[in-house]
């Protein structure tokens, strides 16, 4: 990490809000992931607004983002219809009732039309509630007590699951057989028993762990495509697998399409890799830039929800800002050739970047899918988390992202971050991009 951005003056205005806020704001920022120790170092960028594919701070300077809040903004910032459903909603109708309104059936329609694994569908209000609901129905459901998870994917910060996201390798045991580390203190001690921790892209391991203890295992929660580690890919037939052995030994499969749900295609990544998992989670595609999520799947594990006997509660479930947000942008990502638009905009990025690392001879690649991707630094290829601890080059991604960042261009300083392309994203933003990687890769290697 640097002491100071490149050229500080630019961001003085920033740097005035952090230090107020660190006086009141633990930190000075409400989410680990805008801390100074997740890459915002020294301080993380005030916003002023956001339009389209472009974000301008408090200090005037305007940046393409690639950022997109961490993914929600699939449709870009401030999309027309959806801003206009919600201000509709809110003036004619309201907020929160806490009764039901019929705009929540035509939503999920819509969700199980695009998506058809999920036979039934309850909706969240963020991508943690549902990774949590989705567990605890499966433990229900099969009445078995553990949990299999993959070291360096995050499903939420709730004490089942925040564990063995970014571990060190000090203590996360065997590179076979890991083991469940806290994400830190103030975990319940008895939890991790319940957890058995996998590397990711290891059928195997997989195999071998699901006929040892399969009888007691009640479900395997992974990504489709690991993104909270970098963008890592499943290799040839890996998803595929999973499905074949969990559906082998009487273990429900769930998908945590809370990155890629509606981003990779209208059917998630599930539909993308033809994978029918038993349940599945959704989060930031869905809402267009508000805070809703939603997790369903088969009708006989829902069945437990239907008879209250595993209760989704939430006092703002289903609120009014939330429904009219997710009908809206459902409507928008259903439209003729959208995906198609998206992904030769995405498309044209991802590529471009490989050529440029090709052409230039950095010691880097570039993984992904459609509009998400991430530029691993690093001569290695990156197949699972303990890859990416031991090979990939955090200091020549800090360079990357302040070069870019000089150059106009906004993405998280992260390597275990993600770039977004939003469908407001323009062939022109992508070929600026370029040029700007182009220097800031020229300016890297001759450094």
């Amino acid at each position: 990490m640097t002491s100071t951005y490149q050229r500080p003056d630019r961001t003085c205005r920033s740097a005035a809000l952090f230090d107020k806020a660190r006086t009141l704001i633990p930190g000075g920022v409400n989410s680990t992931a805008r801390a100074t120790w997740s890459g915002w170092d020294p301080y993380p960028l005030f916003v002023d607004h956001g339009t389209g594919s472009r974000v301008t701070d408090v200090d005037g300077n305007e940046y393409i983002d690639y950022l997109l809040g961490l993914g929600p903004m699939l449709l870009g910032h401030r999309p027309p219809a959806v801003t206009q459903a919600v201000v509709d909603f809110i003036e004619q109708r309201g907020t929160v009732f806490a009764l039901p309104c019929a705009e929540e059936i035509s939503l999920a329609e819509k969700i199980t039309a695009a998506v058809p694994s999920l036979e039934r569908v309850r909706l969240c209000n963020t991508g943690t509630e549902a990774v949590l609901y989705a567990v605890r129905l499966a433990r229900a459901f099969t009445g078995r007590p553990k949990l299999v998870r993959f070291e360096g994917m995050y499903h939420g910060f709730s004490d089942g699951v925040y564990w063995s996201k970014h571990p060190s390798l000090a203590t996360a045991g065997d590179d076979k057989a890991p083991v469940a580390v806290p994400q830190g203190p103030g975990m319940p001690q008895g939890v991790g028993d319940s957890l058995i921790i996998l590397p990711w892209n290891d059928v195997d391991a997989l195999r071998d762990t699901l006929e040892r203890e399969g009888s007691r295992i009640a479900a395997v929660l992974s990504e489709p495509i690991m993104c909270n580690t970098g963008c890592i890919l499943p290799e040839p037939g890996y998803l595929e697998a999973m499905r074949d052995l969990t559906r082998k030994h009487g273990v429900l499969m769930i998908l945590d399409e809370v990155i890629t749900g509606f981003r990779i295609g209208l059917g998630g990544a599930q539909g993308h890799y033809g994978v029918t998992p038993d349940l599945s989670v959704f989060a930031k595609g869905l809402g267009g830039g508000f805070p809703v999520a939603a997790m369903g799947g088969r009708s006989d594990i829902m069945a437990l929800v239907e008879t209250g006997t595993v209760s989704i509660a939430g006092t703002y479930n289903a609120n009014g800002i939330a429904v009219s947000a997710a009908n809206a942008t459902l409507d928008e990502l259903a439209r003729p050739g959208m995906y198609e638009r998206l992904y030769a905009v995405s498309d044209r990025l991802r590529e471009g970047l490989a050529r440029l690392v090709h052409d230039l001879r950095v010691p880097a690649h570039v993984v992904g899918l459609g509009p998400v991707f991430q530029l691993w630094f690093s001569e290695h290829p990156i197949r699972s988390y303990r890859d990416a601890v031991r090979h990939a080059d955090h200091a020549a991604f800090r360079l990357w992202w302040e070069g870019m960042l000089e150059r106009g261009v906004l993405f998280h300083p992260g390597a275990y971050e993600n770039l977004f392309v939003s469908f407001a994203h323009t062939e022109d933003d992508v070929d600026r991009t370029l040029d700007a990687a182009r220097s800031t890769l020229t300016a890297m290697l001759v450094a």
